[in-house]
């Protein structure tokens, strides 16, 4: 009998690892039988899940496979309003196979979405509200615009601390330094009266566990968070939220080609799911560090598509993997700019994954059966011919796993000679690659991590990602291979692997000339 899956997305890792936890929890099961998860370079599913929680991207792997997703009976696109980029793509596709599987069902779930633009989209598909069980929550605005919004957050945890009664305080920051930061003055001011929890997405996983533990007998717990705690994650015991008003968010800029993170003020739609997580368990309050008429007047309604705002040369590959070239005719909610689509276009074309007419290439083809961006699954597939192939996959594991560096700030000039050690000439990529050759070398030892400030659990996630890059270029027939340490080519092949990887074919020829 063949066995349906109900699939759930969720926009980040964390979500989906912690919602799927929770559930296996409540109906009493093991995780990874009944109730699973799948993320980037972890499946903790098996042929008995029937539940699957997973990123928006992964599901998005699954359709390059498997267009019509014949595996799933049921999907819920979670969180919807967040408009994340696999998100966006998946809306079209999922479109698509609804209208070649009456039996699938679509289920797209958000507490702030603009129904009536997705009922548009989806053609008059039937709205179903589900009226929330949200506590009484007073919002209070500041009289005047924060002029450190870092500073602010800190001196109203105090003042909330000292002068309202008990309950957990949540405090939304943009960044892991920021967050840091929060934490060490807080403890600073406050002491062994709270307990102070950081939570971002790099931080260990066992670390984020901590936020869930109740308050200390007589005292507060304070979570300062990203965003993932403003819908990603619910937290009991919170009662008051403290909301600077800012996110830092992924900008793509077509004309520069380069992605960087900026702060950026944050949606109406945001703000409202920030103070919700304050009325979950009994009536609460949001302090909001910006004023009424910033709210009422300046805020956009919605969180602006990722799609409009990213590099679209991972996207396009996927779907000329998929057999969809003509982006012109694509059902794209939101289409993106046709200069951003063109820098794509032109990014994979140099690549060599798309040919001149804009079909996908054997390369391309290639390129698409790894979970990365184009540049490193074109690194990894040269690198055989350049007789490095098993370097790369230490610099493309090292490059996807966490930050290995640890900088911890009563020891920072002791971490920072020990980073040095490790500094290679030509660059981080080599840099990366001294501290996984060492760590080998050291046969995976935690008290060398210790000694070396080196993170233990970043180097093993490095570990297993490697290890499955292993399997995909076993499968691809793409040999293991080094150079002798000690020739003269070994670092320079390594250099025009990377290069290659930047579609930089002109500096091969001028590398080669250098020698």
């Amino acid at each position: 009998m063949r066995k349906w899956l109900v699939g759930c997305t969720q926009p980040r890792r964390v979500a989906a690892m912690s919602v799927s936890r929770r559930v296996a929890d409540e109906m009493d099961v093991v995780i990874g039988e009944e109730v699973g998860y799948s993320i980037r370079f972890e499946d903790c599913s098996g042929p008995r899940t029937v539940l699957k929680y997973l990123t928006d991207g992964m599901l998005l792997r699954e359709a390059m496979a498997d267009p019509l997703l014949q595996r799933y009976k049921v999907i819920i696109l979670d969180e919807a309003h967040e408009r994340t980029l696999s998100t966006d793509i998946l809306f079209a596709l999922l479109k698509g196979a609804l209208s070649n599987r009456p039996d699938l069902k679509l289920v797209v779930m958000s507490a702030t979405l603009e129904a009536e633009t997705f009922q548009r989209y989806f053609i008059g598909a039937p709205l179903m509200k589900v009226p929330g069980r949200l506590h009484p929550v007073e919002i209070m605005y500041t009289k005047e615009p924060e002029r450190d919004y870092l500073e602010g957050a800190i001196r109203t945890v105090v003042q909330i601390h000292m002068c309202e009664p008990p309950g957990d305080i949540l405090v939304f920051l943009t960044g892991e330094e920021e967050i840091e930061e929060a934490c060490r003055r807080i403890n600073k001011e406050l002491g062994d009266q709270v307990k102070v929890l950081p939570l971002y997405a790099t931080l260990p996983q066992a670390m984020q566990q901590k936020i869930f533990d109740p308050a200390p007998e007589g005292g507060r717990k304070i979570v300062v968070s990203t965003n993932i705690a403003e819908t990603s994650l619910t937290i009991d015991g919170i009662v008051y939220v403290v909301d600077p008003g800012f996110v830092k968010q992924k900008v793509y800029n077509p004309q520069t080609r380069g992605e960087s993170f900026l702060v950026s003020p944050i949606s109406k739609a945001s703000a409202l799911q920030r103070t919700g997580r304050a009325g979950r368990t009994r009536p609460g309050k949001c302090f909001r560090l910006y004023t009424e008429k910033s709210f009422n007047n300046d805020m956009r309604t919605q969180t602006h598509p990722e799609i409009l705002r990213s590099n679209l040369a991972d996207t396009v590959l996927t779907l000329a993997k998929m057999g969809i070239c003509n982006l012109v005719s694509f059902d794209f909610m939101d289409p993106p700019a046709p200069e951003t689509v063109m820098r794509a276009l032109e990014v994979l074309n140099y690549l060599g994954a798309l040919d001149d007419e804009g079909n996908l290439t054997r390369t391309g083809e290639m390129m698409s059966e790894f979970p990365l961006n184009p540049q490193m699954a074109k690194m990894l597939i040269v690198s055989p011919e350049l007789n490095c192939s098993n370097e790369i996959l230490s610099v493309s594991a090292m490059l996807s796993a966490p930050n290995c560096f640890l900088r911890p700030r009563e020891a920072q000039k002791a971490a920072d000679e020990a980073k040095a050690r490790f500094a290679h000439i030509d660059g981080d990529h080599l840099t990366l690659l001294n501290v996984y050759n060492d760590f080998k070398q050291h046969n995976e030892d935690p008290n060398w991590c210790y000694d070396n400030f080196i993170s233990y659990r970043a180097m093993k996630a490095a570990d297993n990602v490697r290890q499955q890059l292993v399997r995909i270029m076993t499968r691809l027939n793409l040999k293991m291979c080094s150079s002798d340490f000690n020739s003269r080519d070994y670092y320079v092949n390594i250099r025009k692997a990377m290069l290659a990887g930047g579609s930089l074919r002109t500096h091969w020829r001028l590398l080669d000339r250098q020698g």
